[in-house]
């Protein structure tokens, strides 16, 4: 059974990185980029999984299909974990 998959980026390179990874662990999967009329979210949450969070809940409520979303930062000891 193939898993059927949107991902939270139209970046082919980054569709591609995932489809091996997921593959290489056994998984047959057929991966979508982020359809271009979903707009992008708001990044609103207070912590980077809130945002992942946001934009996958946004691409199933678009495509009616999985989704997976990441969303990355710079967070530095020194400044409290802040953002540097």
């Amino acid at each position: 059974m193939t898993l059927r998959l949107v991902l939270a980026t139209a970046n082919p390179h980054k569709v591609e990185e995932i489809r091996s990874i997921l593959e290489a662990s056994g998984l047959a999967v057929d991966l979508v980029a982020r359809p271009a009329d979903v707009p992008d979210v708001v990044e609103d949450a207070p912590d980077l999984e809130g945002n992942a969070r946001l934009k996958a809940r946004a691409l199933v409520a678009a495509t009616g299909l999985p989704a997976v979303a990441d969303d990355t930062g710079l967070e530095v000891d020194a400044l409290g974990g802040e953002p540097g």
